[in-house]
């Protein structure tokens, strides 16, 4: 784990109560302790509201924002997401609610074209970003050292060249991502590489296990394939994906080691998981 994201041991048990400011070591905490059903939920402890952006922004395609309602917590870090090849954001606006309701800032996005490549959705993931950031209607509510990426297919190779690109994310999910370059030993982002076993577009072997593979050994990582789900398994909505994906952000946004149970130590194989790989322990 880097050293970033360590939280002092002596501090760390302050409590924490409720969905309001955390007062405990880490500032960054939001919501109530997690349990496997918190984060299996449809919805979590917080209400959220939504916004549109229009596309005439200029840096990427408009899209919509989650936000949580309140503004009791203070601010919360944010993601920004990108579709797959030919996809728009209504392909993976599932994701926006689901992960806005356990305390994010979620920006499903659109893109300039439907057909853009990866290192272009890379591109507009980190405009997006900026805009969350500096213009949008909801950037006082982020924390602007908070921030991650995701993506799906073409839209999941981006989230790695954005991470790539802008080491200062704290967290990269690409979700059966596909991209020509399989090398990214340059990455310094904590990421979660999500394949499918019946990936016939981004086959697994070719895609997801060697972008996980060629990710350095001392980076926090890790590798988790859908047990007989197909390269579409992220478009709607999967509770999986959704479990780790919201355990991957609190852990490496939030610095909330409350999730790290989820994660380390490593999921076995089930009629879910495929199979799952880690550096655990994340310390």
């Amino acid at each position: 784990m880097q050293l970033r994201t360590l939280i002092p041991l002596a501090l760390s048990l302050v409590l924490v109560t409720g969905t309001g400011t955390a007062h405990a070591a880490n500032p960054y905490e939001r919501g109530p302790a997690p349990t496997n059903s918190s984060i299996e939920a449809l919805r979590g402890p917080f209400a959220v509201s939504e916004t549109s952006v229009s596309s005439l922004v200029g840096g990427f395609g408009g899209g919509t924002i989650y936000y949580p309602t309140s503004t009791a917590s203070g601010t919360f870090g944010a993601v920004a997401i990108s579709p797959g090849y030919t996809g728009t954001q209504s392909s993976i606006s599932w994701l926006g609610p689901r992960l806005a309701s356990q305390g994010f800032v979620v920006f499903t996005i659109d893109t300039n074209g439907i057909y853009d490549q990866p290192d272009s959705r890379a591109s507009q993931l980190l405009a997006a970003l900026d805009y969350l950031t500096q213009q949008s209607s909801v950037r006082t509510r982020i924390d602007s050292t908070r921030l991650g990426v995701m993506g799906h297919s073409m839209g999941g190779g981006g989230t790695l060249r954005a991470a790539s690109q802008r080491p200062a994310l704290q967290a990269a999910i690409p979700l059966t991502g596909w991209h020509t370059t399989k090398n990214w030993s340059s990455v310094r982002v904590p990421t979660l590489v999500v394949g499918a076993e019946d990936d016939s577009i981004a086959p697994v072997s070719s895609h997801s296990e060697p972008f996980y593979t060629s990710l350095p050994s001392t980076l926090d990582k890790a590798y988790l394939e859908l047990n007989n789900a197909s390269h579409f398994a992220p478009n709607s909505n999967n509770t999986t994906i959704a479990k780790y994906s919201i355990s991957w952000l609190k852990r490496f946004i939030d610095n909330d080691t409350r999730y790290e149970q989820f994660l380390c130590p490593a999921p076995g194989r089930s009629t879910l998981i495929e199979e799952y790989r880690d550096t655990c322990p994340h310390s």
